[in-house]
Protein backbone atom coordinates (compact mmCIF):
# COMPACT_ATOMS: atom_id res chain seq x y z
CA UNK A 1 0.00 0.00 0.00
CA UNK A 2 3.04 2.73 0.85
CA UNK A 3 4.11 2.32 -2.92
CA UNK A 4 0.49 2.53 -4.09
CA UNK A 5 0.98 5.94 -1.72
CA UNK A 6 4.07 7.04 -2.81
CA UNK A 7 3.27 6.34 -6.45
CA UNK A 8 -0.10 7.66 -7.15
CA UNK A 9 -0.66 10.06 -3.93
CA UNK A 10 -0.09 13.31 -5.93
CA UNK A 11 -2.71 12.66 -8.45
CA UNK A 12 -4.83 11.64 -5.97
CA UNK A 13 -4.48 14.83 -3.98
CA UNK A 14 -4.76 16.70 -7.24
CA UNK A 15 -8.14 15.15 -8.18
CA UNK A 16 -9.15 16.04 -4.94
CA UNK A 17 -8.39 19.51 -5.37
CA UNK A 18 -9.87 19.65 -8.28
CA UNK A 19 -13.04 17.99 -7.54
CA UNK A 20 -13.88 20.04 -4.24
CA UNK A 21 -11.69 23.01 -4.53
CA UNK A 22 -9.46 22.43 -1.98
CA UNK A 23 -7.28 19.67 -0.23
CA UNK A 24 -9.13 17.32 2.49
CA UNK A 25 -7.38 14.91 3.71
CA UNK A 26 -10.25 13.02 5.08
CA UNK A 27 -11.51 11.96 1.35
CA UNK A 28 -7.50 11.64 0.49
CA UNK A 29 -7.12 8.53 3.66
CA UNK A 30 -11.05 7.37 2.23
CA UNK A 31 -9.46 6.74 -0.99
CA UNK A 32 -6.76 4.49 0.15
CA UNK A 33 -8.87 2.83 1.95
CA UNK A 34 -11.64 2.21 -0.56
CA UNK A 35 -8.33 1.34 -2.63
CA UNK A 36 -7.18 -0.93 -0.35
CA UNK A 37 -10.44 -2.99 0.23
CA UNK A 38 -11.33 -2.69 -3.62
CA UNK A 39 -7.98 -3.93 -4.57
CA UNK A 40 -9.07 -7.43 -5.40
CA UNK A 41 -11.37 -6.10 -7.60
CA UNK A 42 -9.36 -4.50 -10.29
CA UNK A 43 -8.62 -5.87 -13.39
CA UNK A 44 -5.31 -6.03 -14.72
CA UNK A 45 -6.86 -5.20 -18.21
CA UNK A 46 -6.99 -0.98 -17.79
CA UNK A 47 -4.26 0.91 -16.37
CA UNK A 48 -4.34 1.02 -12.40
CA UNK A 49 -3.69 5.30 -12.68
CA UNK A 50 -6.92 5.21 -14.41
CA UNK A 51 -8.80 3.10 -11.58
CA UNK A 52 -7.37 5.22 -8.96
CA UNK A 53 -8.16 7.98 -10.40
CA UNK A 54 -11.67 6.91 -10.97
CA UNK A 55 -11.80 6.00 -7.57
CA UNK A 56 -11.03 9.14 -6.10
CA UNK A 57 -13.56 10.85 -8.31
CA UNK A 58 -15.99 8.60 -6.55
CA UNK A 59 -15.06 9.16 -3.16
CA UNK A 60 -15.42 13.05 -4.02
CA UNK A 61 -18.76 12.71 -4.83
CA UNK A 62 -19.61 10.53 -1.87
CA UNK A 63 -18.42 12.96 -0.19
CA UNK A 64 -20.62 16.01 -1.54
CA UNK A 65 -23.44 13.17 -0.50
CA UNK A 66 -22.49 13.17 3.00
CA UNK A 67 -24.39 14.03 6.14
CA UNK A 68 -20.84 15.40 7.59
CA UNK A 69 -21.06 17.41 3.93
CA UNK A 70 -24.20 18.62 4.28
CA UNK A 71 -24.15 19.39 7.60
CA UNK A 72 -21.03 21.76 7.51
CA UNK A 73 -22.00 23.23 4.33
CA UNK A 74 -25.69 23.96 5.61
CA UNK A 75 -23.44 25.72 8.73
CA UNK A 76 -21.31 27.50 5.85
CA UNK A 77 -24.25 28.35 3.62
CA UNK A 78 -22.98 25.88 0.84
CA UNK A 79 -25.96 24.10 0.63
CA UNK A 80 -27.87 26.79 -1.15
CA UNK A 81 -25.63 27.00 -3.58
CA UNK A 82 -26.17 23.00 -4.27
CA UNK A 83 -29.51 23.89 -4.79
CA UNK A 84 -29.08 26.52 -7.18
CA UNK A 85 -28.98 23.73 -9.84
CA UNK A 86 -32.23 24.10 -10.56
CA UNK A 87 -32.77 27.66 -10.62
CA UNK A 88 -34.06 29.76 -13.39
CA UNK A 89 -31.46 31.07 -15.71
CA UNK A 90 -32.17 34.67 -15.39
CA UNK A 91 -31.39 34.77 -11.41
CA UNK A 92 -27.81 36.31 -11.02
CA UNK A 93 -25.54 34.40 -8.91
CA UNK A 94 -21.70 35.72 -8.15
CA UNK A 95 -20.57 32.23 -7.31
CA UNK A 96 -16.60 31.11 -6.04
CA UNK A 97 -14.80 28.27 -8.25
CA UNK A 98 -15.33 25.86 -4.87
CA UNK A 99 -19.00 26.38 -5.28
CA UNK A 100 -18.59 26.16 -8.61
CA UNK A 101 -17.58 23.23 -8.55
CA UNK A 102 -20.01 21.54 -5.90
CA UNK A 103 -22.53 22.99 -8.71
CA UNK A 104 -21.06 21.28 -11.52
CA UNK A 105 -20.12 17.90 -9.82
CA UNK A 106 -24.07 17.66 -8.63
CA UNK A 107 -25.22 18.26 -12.02
CA UNK A 108 -22.84 15.43 -13.36
CA UNK A 109 -23.75 12.69 -10.66
CA UNK A 110 -27.47 13.80 -11.45
CA UNK A 111 -26.48 12.49 -15.33
CA UNK A 112 -28.29 9.07 -16.02
CA UNK A 113 -26.07 6.44 -15.27
CA UNK A 114 -24.87 5.66 -19.12
CA UNK A 115 -24.06 9.45 -19.93
CA UNK A 116 -22.37 10.20 -16.29
CA UNK A 117 -19.75 7.07 -16.94
CA UNK A 118 -18.93 8.80 -20.17
CA UNK A 119 -18.68 12.04 -18.84
CA UNK A 120 -16.73 10.44 -16.27
CA UNK A 121 -14.27 8.61 -18.09
CA UNK A 122 -14.06 11.28 -20.89
CA UNK A 123 -13.24 14.92 -18.53
CA UNK A 124 -11.93 13.11 -15.33
CA UNK A 125 -10.25 10.16 -16.50
CA UNK A 126 -9.46 11.61 -19.56
CA UNK A 127 -9.43 8.69 -21.13
CA UNK A 128 -9.66 9.04 -25.76
CA UNK A 129 -13.08 7.76 -27.30
CA UNK A 130 -11.10 5.00 -28.38
CA UNK A 131 -10.06 3.60 -24.85
CA UNK A 132 -13.45 4.44 -23.42
CA UNK A 133 -15.22 1.94 -26.56
CA UNK A 134 -12.32 -0.47 -25.36
CA UNK A 135 -13.12 -0.29 -21.61
CA UNK A 136 -16.33 -0.28 -21.99
CA UNK A 137 -17.27 -2.38 -25.33
CA UNK A 138 -19.59 0.55 -26.64
CA UNK A 139 -18.38 1.96 -30.24
CA UNK A 140 -16.75 4.84 -30.78
CA UNK A 141 -20.31 6.58 -32.29
CA UNK A 142 -22.03 5.76 -28.89
CA UNK A 143 -19.43 7.08 -26.50
CA UNK A 144 -19.61 10.45 -29.05
CA UNK A 145 -23.84 10.70 -29.16
CA UNK A 146 -23.70 9.54 -24.98
CA UNK A 147 -21.18 12.56 -24.50
CA UNK A 148 -22.60 15.40 -26.96
CA UNK A 149 -26.02 14.22 -24.74
CA UNK A 150 -24.53 14.58 -21.55
CA UNK A 151 -22.79 17.80 -22.43
CA UNK A 152 -26.11 19.46 -23.92
CA UNK A 153 -27.83 18.28 -20.51
CA UNK A 154 -25.16 19.73 -18.58
CA UNK A 155 -25.11 22.71 -20.36
CA UNK A 156 -29.12 23.32 -20.19
CA UNK A 157 -28.89 22.76 -16.30
CA UNK A 158 -25.80 24.69 -15.73
CA UNK A 159 -26.27 27.70 -18.40
CA UNK A 160 -27.43 29.86 -15.11
CA UNK A 161 -23.46 29.78 -14.40
CA UNK A 162 -22.15 31.56 -18.06
CA UNK A 163 -24.67 34.30 -16.78
CA UNK A 164 -27.19 33.95 -19.46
Amino acid sequence: MKDIIREHGGRVRAIIRKLTGSYNEDIEQDVYIKTWQNLDKYQESGKFRQWISALTANVCRDYFKSRGYKSSALASGDEEALENVAVPPRQEIVLDAKQRQKIILKAVDDLPRKMREIVVLFEFEELSYEQIAKKTGLPVGTIKSRLFNARKILGEKLKFLKGE
